[in-house]
């Protein structure tokens, strides 16, 4: 959460939401990291999860990252929830809930649905009140 949290803290230089995620690897080897760059990209797709996901399957050259894990500051919203099981990803780790629009127990529970083919292992509330303070920070220097 450690990597996570620091990539967070990066997005705001770019005035982008602090979300920060990494992928490691079965040996604990970070893979992939991710930070929110929706404004610096201009892509509503630029979320932490999705850049962190895209950058571990280039490093290991596949698609599927079984064996992997994807720490995020942030509960997943629906589209990095199925970005997750599109990746075969079996852990889930996330600090801050989501009670807005998370996809992993607070407001819907893709990741864990029976119905889908994949589900995923998660670890909610890790470092939680650290990664929500960066949140509630970013937005109340935005008002």
């Amino acid at each position: 959460m450690t990597a996570a949290l620091a990539e967070a803290r990066a997005a705001t230089a770019t005035g982008d939401v602090p979300v920060g995620a990494v992928v490691t690897d079965a040996a604990g080897r970070i893979i992939g990291v991710g930070r929110n760059e929706r404004e610096l990209r201009h892509d509503p797709t630029a979320h932490a999860e999705v850049l962190a996901i895209r950058a571990a399957a280039e490093s290991l050259g596949d698609w599927q990252l079984n064996g992997c894990t994807l720490t995020v500051t942030l509960e997943p919203c629906v589209m990095c929830a199925g970005a997750i099981l599109a990746a075969r990803l079996p852990i889930v780790v996330f600090g801050a809930w989501d009670e807005k629009a998370g996809a992993a127990g607070s407001v819907y529970d893709v990741l864990r649905d029976r119905r889908l083919n994949h589900r995923v292992e998660v670890h909610a509330g890790v470092r939680a009140e650290e990664c929500a303070a960066l949140l509630l920070d970013f937005f109340e220097q935005r008002r």
